[in-house]
């Protein structure tokens, strides 16, 4: 990858010639960067001992967070990884933020408890404990019989992922005392001048098969969503993306042959009444122009492990 671009002729050349030492390459570039990213946030733990981690939808934010922690392992660094949905607040169907259909924004910031979060924030940064909470989302409710309870040691950090994670709402003043990284999918596919794939069509690939493993959801019900999920993208997530001091490009070049063989049966209807149709019924030629390669070549540890289930 060079400039933010994979090129297709490198990816199918690879795939045919070297497939797992191509598989084995992608992943240790990602570890690398996964690496870096470790040693800067351990230059500074004393000073800045929370991580920010937000990323888009399909960004892998998840499993970046995990790896993350464990790269600061192997250096020393013991992380606590959080996850910033069980800081939701319980729903209100009266009070909650709504979309341009009138349903329940579930992308605003503001579904978040953002005076929990910048005061657990500071408490961390202090030495103090906190009570990190618990969202039951098959009831989409706090759950207030289930609290986590952290106080930061030496040589601890808290690793606080997801999607509104770097918004100045939850910075509560203080950016200097905490990391802010961005991880998301950013690299495009081309062949040559023309562009082939585009980075935000792989984290779309990458949420249809996750969608479909663990949720059980078909490929139109994803692509109905998927609308609403790049508005909530574009007015509460990149607009603050620049203001990462760590960005770190999830996206894996081997991953759009392994992915094809999943997504191609999801793509194969998109719903008339879907939003931006016409894009979407791009997607699937496009994806046909890969090589195939087998799923079970993929490492259990490799990143890709969170769409394709293990």
């Amino acid at each position: 990858m060079s400039n933010g671009f994979f090129e297709f002729a490198e990816i199918t050349q690879k795939t045919e010639t070297d497939p797992r030492g191509f598989m084995a390459e992608c992943d240790h570039l990602l570890n690398g960067r996964l690496t870096r990213a470790a040693a800067r946030i351990a230059s500074e733990i004393k000073k800045r001992p929370v991580a920010l981690l937000a990323g888009p939808s399909g960004s892998g934010k998840t499993t970046t967070a995990h790896k993350l922690a464990e790269e600061l392992g192997w250096i020393g660094v013991r992380a606590h990884v959080v996850s910033m949905d069980d800081y939701f607040l319980t729903v209100d169907k009266e009070t909650h933020p709504r979309d341009i259909r009138g349903e329940i924004d579930y992308e605003a910031p503001e579904c978040l408890d953002i005076p929990l979060l910048t005061a657990h924030f500071a408490a961390l940064t202090a030495g103090e404990e906190i009570l990190i909470p618990s969202f039951d989302f098959t009831k989409q409710r706090r759950d207030g019989t289930r609290v986590t309870p952290l106080r930061l040691g030496r040589d601890e950090v808290a690793v606080f992922e997801g999607i509104h994670a770097l918004n100045p709402l939850l910075l509560g003043g203080a950016a200097e005392s905490k990391w802010r990284v961005y991880a998301s999918a950013r690299a495009n596919v081309r062949d040559g001048s023309a562009q082939v794939y585009k980075g935000t069509w792989i984290r779309l690939t990458r949420r249809l098969i996750r969608d479909a493993k663990f949720r059980g959801w078909d490929g139109g019900t994803t692509m109905k969503v998927w609308a609403n999920v790049r508005r909530g993208e574009k007015k509460h997530i990149s607009p603050y993306k620049e203001s990462a001091d760590i960005i770190i490009d999830t996206a894996l070049a081997y991953e759009l042959p392994v992915l094809r063989g999943f997504a191609l049966p999801l793509l194969s209807g998109v719903p008339d009444d879907a939003e931006r149709a016409p894009e979407l019924r791009q997607i699937a030629p496009m994806l046909k122009r890969f090589p195939s390669l087998p799923a079970e070549w993929v490492s259990k540890r490799s990143l890709l492990r969170e769409f394709i289930g293990s």
